[in-house]
């Protein structure tokens, strides 16, 4: 009986080897299709006014892939973070900046977190019948906001992840764990 409590735990540590295991293949391998927009999920602006690098990232992808022509419209997600800066709204003038049309840039102020954004969406874009998506966002949060996405009714989610990697990242792959079945049981 004593052996019991090591036999969970390590079932609990093999589950959560094998959780980030698939959580890093499927955000490192971008699954890029032609989708009806880009959605940019917001990060950190800094207290200047400028893009954190990994939101920065984020954003160039989205330009990348908007000048490939994987999408004609891009929806950029953020709230007001703790530096007092509309996130989108910065996002929407970077893209701006970088060439990509005021006009084909949408912003969403609303979407606080990934599942606000997912459930903002089929409300920007005039409900989920066959629209397709292409998330853009860090490898390790894809697995998640492919999931939340899919809960908000959109059957075609396709997804690319940012060409920025740092140390924090082993730290968010171990909190992701917990918010994606947070977001499977509860959301």
């Amino acid at each position: 009986m004593k052996r019991m409590p090591i036999k969970i735990f390590y079932f609990f540590v093999i589950w959560f080897g094998i959780h980030i295991l698939i959580t890093t293949i499927d955000g490192l391998h971008d699954e890029k299709h032609y989708a009806d927009v880009g959605i940019v999920l917001g990060n950190k602006v800094e207290s200047d006014g400028k893009p954190s690098d990994r939101l920065k990232s984020r954003l160039e992808k989205a330009v990348e892939l908007y000048r490939e022509g994987y999408f004609t419209c891009v929806i950029v997600s953020g709230g007001v973070g703790v530096e007092g800066y509309d996130e989108a709204e910065i996002m929407k003038q970077y893209l701006v900046k970088q060439g990509i049309p005021t006009e084909k840039i949408i912003t969403d102020r609303i979407g606080i977190n990934t599942m606000a954004t997912a459930k903002n969406a089929p409300k920007i874009l005039g409900g989920v019948e066959d629209k397709s998506v292409m998330v853009i966002t860090q490898f390790y949060h894809i697995s998640r906001t492919k999931l939340a996405f899919y809960k908000a009714g959109f059957k075609n989610v396709y997804s690319a992840h940012s060409d920025y990697f740092e140390l924090r990242d082993l730290y968010s792959l171990s909190r992701e764990f917990l918010a994606y079945y947070k977001y499977l049981i509860f959301e």
